[in-house]
């Protein structure tokens, strides 16, 4: 029976000396404002003060706190997550997917800004990139032609790209970009 009388005696000192002590008072204060922000969708402000009454003296404010924090961080990662509407857009994330290695991601954002802007000439050089990255050759060659025949220019700057290097070789690809030789017959 002594027990239970300790342990609730135990309880009611440490109720005691959390409402006494200051730190846990603003251990207890930076949560409940925490709690506000975090209600009201203000997540940054909300995760600035849950990650400083983590650090409080009051191990069970904590974990409640470390359990919003976690809660807080995945809301955060969904709203930073942005909403691509434009082919441009989808355009420069599929070319970051690109120079990350990502080909999946990369080719579905550019399949949606070539289905997006079927006439934008940077979109079909791009997947052609991407195809000789990919070892696609066939598709790359067709994405090529498509976007020199949108715009010339591309052939020039194809000659120099470095993603092209697996064509380099093929006769295909020396056709298309240097069709002047074929016409003076070298």
């Amino acid at each position: 029976m002594k027990s239970k009388v300790d342990k609730k005696t135990a309880a009611h000192a440490e109720a005691v000396r959390q409402m006494v002590d200051p730190q846990f008072e603003q251990q207890l204060k930076l949560y409940e404002q925490a709690v506000q922000h975090f209600q009201q969708q203000k997540l940054a402000k909300a995760k600035e003060l849950l990650e400083k009454a983590i650090a409080g003296p009051s191990k069970e404010l904590a974990d409640r706190a470390q359990v919003h924090l976690r809660i807080t961080e995945q809301r955060m990662a969904k709203q930073a997550a942005p909403s691509l509407r434009t082919p441009e857009e989808h355009y420069q994330a599929g070319v970051a997917m690109m120079n990350l290695g990502r080909w999946d991601e990369a080719r579905d954002h550019l399949l949606r800004a070539r289905k997006m802007a079927p006439k934008a000439d940077f979109v079909f050089y791009a997947m052609a990139a991407l195809d000789c990255l990919t070892g696609e050759a066939e598709s790359a060659m067709e994405n090529l032609k498509i976007a020199i025949q949108l715009r010339p220019e591309n052939r020039y700057h194809a000659r120099n790209d470095e993603d092209f290097a697996f064509l380099q070789e093929d006769p295909r690809f020396t056709e298309l970009l240097y069709p002047e030789r074929e016409a003076s017959g070298s």
